[in-house]
């Protein structure tokens, strides 16, 4: 039988993430044993593109995959190693596993989100910046998913004021993306910690941002949204975070600014916070905590 390690790394490299059938299947199975059955043709004719996850995973080979991260200077993550982020064991779907470079410890540590918009005004990258500025200084590690605009803000934001900060990948470590950010990326790996949950030579594709946005709520106790327009991938990772329970806030703008109509529309719906300052932010997330120990 295929080890733990072995069979999670053989998943991660032919099943997409977020797939509630396979995550059952690992659940109720182990994932040994869904590899073994997948190789066997236990699951052949049936749904969840099962016939080509088969014929892939006869093809590949664990050491050959282990090896393709360990070239990239990454380490792999599984449920069973110490520094594995049992918050996103909360998602309906979490990872089969996650590969990092940097300072995996972090990933154990408290946090909060700060996501947004791609293409934000001046307003919101100088918003997103010192709200991740002031959580560090509180000692909070600062999450979000290296894109431009609001994302990389916040990492610099966190960089700025000295603290640490995750980025969560959305193509593998070997296939940066955006390729701008390269460099910002580089400065993270040097006190934060980049992940994802494909392997090293995986492309972006469109597709894979709103999956990895799950595992930016989840990670974090709360998610902040800054700048996010009428729709907004921000506005699922909001989704994704409300779901699990986590806190979901919104920075206001301008009432004729579009891009924030995504942040209105969240507190108009009543499914985010409007908050205006840290304290506010920190206000919130430890009263969720307090009515979760209450329960």
């Amino acid at each position: 039988m295929t080890s733990e390690e072995s069979a999670r790394l053989l998943l991660m490299a032919t099943i997409e993430g977020g797939s509630p059938f396979w995550t059952k299947e690992v659940k109720e199975c182990g994932a040994p044993s869904v590899v073994d059955r997948l190789i066997d043709g236990f699951y052949l004719g049936g749904k969840n593109s099962s016939d080509k996850i088969s014929a892939h995973i006869r093809t590949l080979d664990a050491e050959i995959l282990r090896k393709k991260i360990s070239d990239a200077g990454c380490d792999l993550l599984t449920p069973f190693s110490q520094e594995w982020p049992t918050q996103v064991d909360d998602l309906l779907a979490p990872p089969f596993g996650l590969i990092c470079k940097g300072d995996k410890e972090l990933l154990t540590q408290k946090s909060l989100s700060i996501v947004g918009s791609r293409n934000p005004t001046s307003y919101g990258v100088k918003v997103a910046g010192e709200f991740a500025a002031g959580f560090v200084d509180r000692d909070w590690i600062v999450v979000s998913g290296g894109a431009y605009g609001i994302d990389a803000a916040a990492h610099r934001g966190a960089l700025a004021a000295e603290g640490a900060t995750v980025v969560v990948l959305g193509s593998g470590m070997n296939q940066t993306y955006p390729a701008g950010n390269e460099k910002l990326f580089k400065e993270i790996e040097a006190t934060g910690v980049l992940i994802s949950e494909v392997l090293p030579h995986v492309h972006a594709h469109p597709h894979r941002f709103l999956i990895r946005n799950r595992i930016i709520a989840a990670l974090s106790r709360g998610t902040l949204v800054v700048e996010a327009a009428y729709r907004s991938g921000s506005l699922r990772t909001a989704r994704d975070a409300s779901e699990i329970m986590r806190m979901v806030m919104a920075i206001p703008g301008s009432i004729s600014s579009p891009a924030s109509e995504g942040c209105h529309r969240l507190i108009a719906n009543r499914e985010a916070e409007l908050v205006s300052s840290v304290s506010d932010v920190m206000e919130l997330v430890m009263s969720l905590d307090d009515a979760r120990m209450d329960a």
